[in-house]
């Protein structure tokens, strides 16, 4: 079956957000071990999460 275009604009998304994600790793080395805690901590804190977002795709 193939995928809508909304299902493809989200996957689109998602690409975006790991391309994002690998900027951060690739920053991380950079920073100061208070500013990565500080990081650290903002993205545990963030909302939502990529758990509840995952959550939300798997849910029946």
């Amino acid at each position: 079956m193939p995928l809508s275009g909304e299902a493809i604009r989200l996957m689109n998304y998602l690409d975006d957000v790991a391309v994002t994600l690998r900027r951060v790793l690739a920053a991380v080395p950079t920073l100061p071990a208070e500013e990565r805690a500080k990081v650290a901590e903002h993205l545990k804190k963030a909302k939502p999460s990529a758990e509840e977002v995952a959550a939300a795709l798997t849910a029946q």
